[in-house]
């Protein structure tokens, strides 16, 4: 019988100069049959959750890294065989053995002298077999054979078993999976529960299990997830800087080290912005779409842009050439369970109100869910952080590395104003707007947030633009 074709899928390049990703999830196990272009797992890069489809047809024989590895581009991550013979062996020794299913399921059965000697058969692993082994076909009967006398095995050896619970894939669901992840724990070490499936409660008992400290002479545990603070019984988590966390913090150090920040701030009455928003609602060709402040900043900022293009520009410093964008690609700052991401609206100043207001509802809720493309967190010119969700009045941005400007806007909430001598309750808002002094002087900054001022204060000035 020929030899098993085994294809080993490597991990690609997720392209915008990402070298490397994580496994989030992995959707199939060892004796999935797969189709070209089925998802076989989910990946995390430096920038967005992507599923990843197979280029192989087959039998998945061997699922070769782990969930949560970082692996680099190029990395085999999984191989799949033509569906012919019995899913290849997992790599022996490895600290993270590869998922499989129990060979109860299919009913397959290995000839005596395969489970005595199983051998490493990946490309990378060892030295492959010239031989194939084939499973007994279904319907016959073999002549039962005397057992072989055990042959006594080195002390070292260790004793022939089936597959360990630890190889099969753990129940769980994916937030259980990322809190297993923050706290160091290996999932498949954690007892489960009804069903066999492993929740929350699973997972913090056996955090707390392995953190006590281990009798004398006995075997001390394999991961610590927490520790236990010197003179007192508070404990602390570390967690991995890695994913969208570790980009953002690389980012913002570069950012902040490389461009000079400079951030005015500016407290305006938006009162007649709330009541053009109310207006907005009642009409009917706004109803299908959410409209919010952030709507009517964004609109703004896009009007400023144009008195201002200095702001929508970035910063050669190769050439040492301040390079004018002729679009407006605005960035929207969004906090995400993975951490900040800051997805683009293209052509933000070219789109009608409500084209506006979906895009932005679309790509804000596109990062939420974990969903948005590298492509669509490139490219941006300029950007807005809304830091008044979080009921903050202002806060000091830092740019988005690449960009000239970011405007941070703060809560919208009722404050004593002076109107006319009066002073009356008003809707106020505290802008600040940071941007790179190698390009834009005080003079152009200051013109800037004034003109976002302005249009916010009185959005009928909008037509004077």
């Amino acid at each position: 019988m020929r030899a098993v074709a085994t294809n080993e899928y490597k991990l690609p390049d997720p392209g915008e100069g990402l070298t490397e990703a994580e496994i989030v999830s992995w959707h199939v196990a060892v004796g999935d049959t797969l189709k070209v272009n089925d998802i076989v797992c989910e990946i995390e890069t430096a920038k967005s959750i992507v599923e990843l489809p197979t280029p192989y047809a087959g039998t998945v024989a061997a699922l070769l890294v782990a969930e949560g590895d970082t692996v680099a581009v190029g990395t085999p991550i999984i191989a799949v065989s033509d569906g012919a013979d019995e899913p290849v062996a997992p790599p022996s020794g490895t600290a993270e053995p590869p998922p499989v299913e129990e060979r109860a399921e299919t009913g397959a059965e290995l000839p005596p002298e395969a489970e005595a000697a199983p051998v490493a058969t990946l490309v990378g692993y060892g030295p492959r077999e010239r031989h194939s082994v084939r499973r007994r076909r279904r319907g016959t009967v073999s002549s039962p054979a005397p057992a072989p006398a055990a042959a006594p095995a080195p002390a070292a050896a260790p004793a022939p078993a089936a597959a360990p619970p630890a190889a099969v894939r753990t129940l769980a669901k994916p937030p259980v999976r990322k809190l297993a992840k923050d706290l160091g724990v290996d999932l498949r070490q954690v007892p489960p529960g009804d069903g066999g499936v492993v929740r929350r409660p699973d997972v913090e008992a056996y955090a707390r299990q392995i953190s006590t400290p281990t009798a004398p002479g006995s075997a001390a545990p394999t991961v610590v997830a927490a520790a236990t603070a010197s003179g007192g019984g508070d404990r602390e988590t570390r967690i991995p800087m890695k994913g969208v966390r570790k980009a953002t913090a690389e980012a913002m150090v570069a950012s902040a080290f490389t461009a000079p920040h400079v951030t005015e701030w500016l407290t305006v009455d938006v009162t007649r912005s709330m009541e053009l928003l109310e207006r907005m609602r009642s009409d009917r060709a706004l109803s299908e779409v959410k409209l919010s402040p952030l709507l009517l900043v964004v609109r703004a900022v896009c009007l400023a842009l144009r008195r201002t293009p200095e702001m929508n520009a970035s910063f050669d410093s190769e050439r040492q050439e301040v390079v004018l964008k002729h679009d407006v690609n605005l960035g929207i700052a969004a906090a995400t369970p993975r951490g900040l991401l800051v997805p683009v609206v293209r052509d933000a100043d070219r789109r009608s109100m409500p084209d506006l207001a979906a895009e932005i509802g679309d790509v804000v809720r596109t990062a939420r869910d974990g969903k948005t493309q590298p492509s669509d967190l490139a490219g941006g010119t300029f950007s807005i952080t809304n830091v008044g969700v979080f009921g903050v009045d202002a806060g000091t941005p830092i740019l988005v590395p690449g960009q000239t400007g970011i405007l941070a806007v703060g809560a919208i909430n009722r404050r004593p104003w002076v109107v006319d001598d009066d002073i009356v309750a008003r809707w106020v808002t505290t802008l600040a707007v940071s941007f790179d002094h190698r390009v834009v002087d005080g003079e152009q900054g200051s013109r800037f947030l004034a003109d976002v001022g302005r249009l916010l204060e009185d959005p009928a000035s909008a037509l004077a633009l």
